[in-house]
C-alpha cells in the first residue's frame, strides 16, 4: 500500500468519547474528553487529558477525584453538546436532561445514564503542551445491572458504545473476535459425542 507522509498530530483513531463528571452533587459538572485510556492493570490507572482553559479543570485540579463514564448511541447528542458547551455559563444536564447520581467513594457524581462509570481519584498531574494529563486510580466501576448476566459476567457489548474517529461519531457494531481467538485451540471433531474405536 502507498502512503503519504504527514507531520505529527493527534490520529489515534477510534477513541471513546467519555462523558467525565466533576465538582459537587450540589454543583456538578460534565464534559466531554477523548484524550483518554487505560495505563495500568494493578492497580488499575486510567487518566484524562483536559486544557487548562476548561471551566472543569479547575475542579478536577482542586477536588482530586471525576468519574469517567462511558457514553451510549442514546448519549451521542449528550455527548456532543458537553463537548461545545461550557459549564460557566450552561446547565448542561438541564439541556440534555441528564441526571447526577451519588457515587460511592467520590464527592462528585457519576452519570445515571451511562451503563459504566469508572470513579477515579487523581494522584499526578502531568502538564504536556496543550492539556493536563490528570492520572488516577480507578477506586470502584459502577455497572448497569442489565448488562451482567446470572453468572456475573459483563456484557459491555450489548451496550451499544460511542466511538470517536476523526471528527464523527459512531456506535459499536460486529464483533470480530473476542480476546486471544487467535492462538485458542479448536475443538476436536467428535469430542464429547462419546465416539468408540473400532
Amino acid at each position: 500500500m502507498s502512503k503519504v507522509v504527514w507531520g505529527g498530530g493527534a490520529l489515534i483513531a477510534p477513541v471513546p468519547p467519555v462523558l467525565v463528571t466533576c465538582g459537587t452533587a450540589e454543583q456538578p459538572n460534565i464534559l466531554t474528553v477523548a484524550w483518554t485510556g487505560i495505563l495500568n492493570t494493578v492497580p488499575p490507572k486510567t487518566y484524562i487529558s483536559v486544557r487548562p482553559g476548561r471551566f472543569s479543570y479547575p475542579l478536577i485540579r482542586e477536588s482530586g477525584e471525576f468519574v469517567i463514564n462511558l457514553p451510549t448511541a442514546a448519549l451521542v447528542r449528550a455527548v456532543d453538546f458537553c463537548g461545545v458547551r461550557s459549564g460557566r455559563d450552561t446547565d448542561k444536564w438541564k439541556q440534555m436532561g441528564l441526571t447526577a447520581a451519588p457515587s460511592s467513594h467520590l464527592a462528585c457524581p457519576l452519570l445515571e445514564q451511562s451503563p459504566l462509570s469508572l470513579e477515579c481519584r487523581v494522584t499526578q498531574v502531568v502538564p504536556l503542551g496543550t492539556h493536563d494529563m490528570f492520572v488516577a486510580d480507578i477506586l470502584a466501576v459502577d455497572v448497569d445491572e442489565a448488562l451482567i448476566d446470572r453468572a456475573g459476567k459483563l456484557h459491555l457489548d450489548r451496550a451499544g458504545l460511542l466511538a470517536y474517529a476523526h471528527g464523527e461519531y459512531f456506535e459499536l457494531g460486529r464483533k470480530l473476535g473476542s480476546f486471544g481467538f487467535s492462538v485458542r485451540k479448536k475443538p476436536r471433531r467428535g469430542a464429547g459425542r462419546g465416539s468408540r474405536r473400532t
